[in-house]
């Protein structure tokens, strides 16, 4: 039997490695995830060994070196097959389940219209790179972009954070129209954490229930 896949994504500060956390310690237990199966907690970029270096050339490289955009989305293309074939395949084929933190949502989102890339292009790459994977489900952190900021406060900026309000807002735009047409679970993200986990919760019960039937 084939393992799931889930997804968490939103925009930088929208809680995502909070309820990736709750998520880590309270699926085992839910009765979703069938008896002698593990879960796999990973993200993108870098969830393998040669995705932790593409992860710091993409948000920490070289003073002076950072990546042309169109060099961007290729490395994030290279980490996603890699991830695809090392970690999330294998892990699906052997009927363990994985959550992770990011997929190929993030790349359009910030990419495609943070930095206002060609999408086409961009899809191109993402059916290349996840080689017919998709995530089972994937739950929407939606936070206000104000708030994002805020919450961020005097936290250090890796590159992609560091772009400012202006493409964070189209970052977020970018997420809107991906969760309206890839039907994506929207959580809102502002509020209480343990609510956010609730709601979490909630989705993931109605979506296996149902589709385990």
């Amino acid at each position: 039997m084939k393992g799931n896949f889930i997804v968490l994504e939103g925009i930088d500060g929208c809680g995502k490695t909070t309820q990736i956390n709750h998520l880590a310690q309270w699926l085992p237990k839910s009765g979703l995830m069938p008896e002698n199966t593990t879960l796999h907690i990973t993200r993108e970029p870098g969830g393998t060994s040669l995705g932790q270096f593409l992860r710091e050339l993409l948000l920490n490289p070289p003073y002076q070196n950072s990546p042309y955009p169109i060099t961007e989305i290729l490395l994030y293309a290279a980490d996603r097959a890699q991830h695809v074939s090392e970690l999330v395949m294998p892990t699906l084929e052997k009927g363990d389940w994985v959550l992770s933190d990011r997929f190929s949502g993030s790349t359009l989102a910030y990419q495609g219209f943070g930095r206002q890339l060609n999408i086409d292009l961009i899809q191109q790459l993402e059916n290349i790179a996840t080689q017919g994977i998709f995530p089972d489900i994937t739950l929407w952190l939606d936070l206000p972009v104000d708030e994002s900021i805020s919450r961020r406060g005097g936290i250090p900026n890796d590159r992609i954070e560091s772009e400012g309000a202006e493409f964070l807002r189209r970052v977020a735009k970018g997420f809107v129209h991906l969760a309206e047409t890839r039907h994506w679970k929207r959580i809102p993200a502002s509020g209480d954490r343990q609510h956010i986990s609730h709601q979490i919760e909630q989705e993931l019960l109605q979506y296996f229930q149902l589709n385990q039937t």
